[in-house]
């Protein structure tokens, strides 16, 4: 029989493996604009979400449940675009707006990360929460199809990587190093895709 506590780390380290392997495909098949990409998104976020609970970063846990909320917003956003225009046509999205929206997201993120400061015991708060912010936006951004998002998600991805590496979750922190090359990837995909519409238009 194994110990109680080498069972539990096992199994953490399979459920991380499959989440990462997931995670993988969830972004890949965004970055090709395919449907399939929230399904594969939504199995991440849950598996996640169990993750982070237990290594104790509870912003990141929160942000998962988030995440399937804006996956089937995002799925109805773009089956509602692909209906009308036979494919899944990129957005812009203004400066001022962009602006805007990342100012509130730093206010959402200091609010949170004083809650979760002052009424838990989460490992980095303030760090942890500026995180779930951004990652929001990155989302809500992605669900309405703006190029801006992979920009975004570069920054927001490399610091992930400093903090699990801070956390010894290290194939995590791979992971999240792999999304900074994927979407780099993403947003020149993106913008060739952008370039053919606008030819086209």
């Amino acid at each position: 029989m194994l110990p109680s506590n080498l069972k539990r780390s096992l199994l953490l380290s399979a459920l991380e493996i499959v989440a990462v392997i997931i995670s993988l495909i969830g972004v890949t098949l965004t970055i090709r604009r395919n449907m399939w990409c929230w399904g594969f998104n939504f199995i991440a976020c849950a598996l996640y979400a169990y993750f982070f609970f237990t290594i104790k970063l509870y912003g990141e846990t929160i942000l998962q449940f988030f995440f399937i909320v804006m996956n089937v917003y995002g799925f109805y956003y773009w089956l509602k675009g692909k209906r009308q225009d036979h494919d899944i046509r990129i957005e812009p999205i203004a400066k001022t707006t962009v602006v805007a929206q990342m100012g509130l997201a730093i206010v959402f993120g200091l609010i949170f990360g004083l809650i979760l400061k002052h009424f838990t015991d989460a490992a980095v708060p303030m760090l942890d929460s500026q995180l779930v912010a951004f990652s929001l936006l990155a989302t809500y951004w992605t669900s309405r199809k703006h190029i801006a998002t992979w920009i975004l998600w570069i920054f927001v991805n490399i610091i992930y990587v400093g903090m699990f590496s801070y956390k010894e979750v290290f194939l995590t922190a791979g992971l999240y190093a792999a999304f900074v090359g994927l979407a780099a990837y993403g947003w020149w995909q993106w913008e060739q895709v952008k370039q053919k519409q606008m030819a086209h238009s």
